[in-house]
């Protein structure tokens, strides 16, 4: 974690005003409310949109599987010492097909023993972090394996994924309470 306390604290359910309320509402509906969320309040119209987007890239409508997002995702948030971000998808990851070595050899690269379409993945993941391109080689290697739809959503994953990690790394979103962070992402 790049801070030990929050920027912008997350707002307890009695401080919510009567719009943040029926956003927090409607969110909770789906899913926990996490401190991602409890931050993110503090501009409802923002986080209203930011979970229709967050939405379809979490969704069916993404036509990444969901482990070859999930590796998108958590090499992402690993390059961006998003300590917050790659704890919350290692249990996603896991659930969705990834295994604990592999989410350890996602911190290594697209060098630690991939095969050819996962090591593309991690590859571009890299480029769009790094440079904000893919390059030709990258773009190929990936076409070997994913269709245009599914490249497009590589590069729509990676950058949600981003803008999440700057987020939550420049905000201060702690981790919730009995989750452990990775010990490479400390500072």
């Amino acid at each position: 974690m790049r801070l030990s306390s929050p920027r912008i604290a997350p707002v307890a359910d009695a401080e919510l005003t009567d719009e943040q309320r029926q956003v927090m509402e409607r969110l909770g509906e789906r899913r926990p409310l996490l401190n991602i969320y409890r931050t993110l309040v503090r501009a409802p119209k923002a986080l209203s949109r930011f979970i229709e987007w967050g939405g379809y890239i979490l969704s069916r409508r993404n036509s990444l599987p969901a482990r070859e997002r999930e590796i998108v995702i958590l090499r992402v948030g690993f390059l961006c010492k998003s300590g917050y971000e790659f704890t919350q998808h290692t249990q996603i990851g896991l659930d969705a097909g990834l295994t604990a070595d592999e989410i350890a050899r996602i911190k290594a690269g697209a060098g630690a023993g991939w095969g050819a379409a996962d090591a593309a993945l991690i590859r571009a993941a890299d480029e769009l972090v790094g440079d904000h391109f893919i390059s030709d080689a990258t773009w190929a290697a990936l076409r070997e394996r994913f269709d245009e739809k599914q490249c497009m959503d590589v590069v729509l994953t990676a950058g949600q994924y981003t803008q999440v990690s700057m987020l939550l790394n420049s905000f201060g979103v702690q981790l919730e309470p009995g989750k452990t962070l990775d010990p490479e992402l400390r500072a």
